[in-house]
């Protein structure tokens, strides 16, 4: 039995004419706001209201910016301004086994962050041996 697999689930419906829900919204959004302030207002508060206004509303409906919509750019964006930007880093200590004097790694046991020197590398093989003995 074949089933068919659906394709461009991706892709918005277009529901008022070549707009999706959303591009629709923003359009009668930035239009009602030009038509409140042409109905309430004199004409030079309709252009320095008005205009950014319906700017924003056809950017938000039709712009990309690297193929994603501007809505989700502008909110990624407002949440770096308002989140704190403190980053900390701390070194953690790197120990040698031949910095360690009062304990060494015994068997089956590894030191993190260890970088093996010949000399450490001697000390451990004496302790493996003199472990090996110990036990016969």
């Amino acid at each position: 039995m074949r089933f068919e697999v659906p394709q461009f689930i991706e892709v918005e419906a277009k529901i008022f004419g070549p707009l999706t829900w959303k591009q629709f919204i923003y359009i009668a959004g930035g239009a009602g706001v030009i038509a409140v302030l042409y109905l309430t207002t004199s004409f030079i508060w309709v252009v320095l209201i008005g205009v950014p206004f319906g700017i924003l509303a056809v950017t938000l409906a039709f712009h990309k910016i690297n193929n994603r919509p501007l809505s989700i750019f502008l909110e990624s964006a407002v949440n770096y301004l308002m989140k704190s930007k403190l980053y900390l880093w701390k070194k953690s200590e790197q120990q040698t086994i031949s910095q360690k004097s009062e304990a060494s790694p015994t068997v089956g046991q590894t030191a993190p962050n260890v970088t093996p020197t010949k000399s450490s590398i001697a000390s451990l093989a004496q302790n493996l041996e003199a472990g090996n003995l110990e036990k016969k």
